[in-house]
């Protein structure tokens, strides 16, 4: 066999394995039907939002125990990815056991879609149960495909999780803290990380996950799941995070325009002068 069709071989060999991605596939999708079916005698499906980061750990551990890989770089990814979902699925199921309505962002949903019970199947839980797939591929060719050496990238990635995963933990518990104290209902959280950035907790998001990227495609065949990244950060700036909550903040919290105009949206750094 010649050099090229052996690189060839290898090459293919580094891919996603395709009964992995079958059965991820199929496993995602019984849970989130699953809890699609709960949804309905609740008449509320926020906590779908729990399930986004638990969605992640799920493709993590489907991808570890059905490759059964050796590498330190598998179980690595496996562990980071774990602690993330685990710390923000806890917290945002805590969060949605708290609350006595639906989030006002399905309630939007709802009265805009006469028959959203049914719909809901397609335009939330499926949606995310899609998005959990194609965001979770670094996860499944980092852990599938870890065969080289631990180096650079993968001490940059710990780097960039690590301080994202801190970010991330410290603004949800401020956050947490503000909102406990009766007092401040209806009031702007402007100290601690939210006077650096209007989404501290978003922003620790996407360094980590960029992190979890790194260490995934430490090995250059895996370049190609970069779409996980992108497609996170781009959802959390323009879809669901950012500037979903920006536009309702500034209708329900009175000085929100005096301090975004302090405040940086997103990336965190001194606040302005007045």
């Amino acid at each position: 066999m010649g050099a090229g069709q052996s690189a060839g071989r290898n090459q293919r060999a580094r891919m996603i394995p395709a009964d992995l991605l079958i059965l991820t596939t199929a496993i995602i999708a019984a849970c989130t039907f699953g809890l699609w079916l709960l949804s309905l005698p609740l008449k509320d499906v926020s906590f779908i939002d729990a399930f986004w980061p638990l969605g992640f750990g799920i493709v993590a551990w489907i991808s570890y125990v059905a490759t059964a890989p050796e590498h330190p770089r598998a179980l690595l990814v496996l562990a980071l990815t774990s602690l993330w979902a685990i710390r923000l699925g806890t917290y945002l199921l805590s969060r949605w056991l708290q609350e006595p309505q639906e989030d006002q962002r399905y309630q939007a949903m709802r009265a805009r879609r006469p028959g959203f019970a049914w719909q809901s199947l397609y335009v939330v839980f499926g949606l995310q149960g899609a998005l959990i797939l194609i965001i979770g591929l670094p996860l499944m060719a980092g852990i599938s495909n870890a065969a080289a050496p631990l180096g650079l990238l993968d001490a940059l990635g710990m780097t960039l999780f690590v301080l994202g995963f801190l970010m991330e933990a410290l603004a949800d518990a401020q956050l947490a803290a503000f909102k406990r104290n009766a007092a401040n209902e209806g009031k702007v959280l402007d100290t601690g990380l939210w006077a650096w950035s209007r989404h501290p907790n978003y922003f620790g998001n996407t360094v980590l996950w960029w992190g979890l990227f790194l260490i995934a495609v430490a090995d250059t065949q895996n370049w190609w799941t970069i779409i996980s990244p992108i497609l996170m950060t781009w959802l959390i700036l323009r879809v669901s995070g950012v500037s979903l909550l920006e536009r309702g903040l500034r209708k329900r919290r009175a000085g929100y325009d005096a301090y975004a105009a302090r405040t940086s949206a997103f990336i965190p750094h001194p606040p302005r002068r007045s």
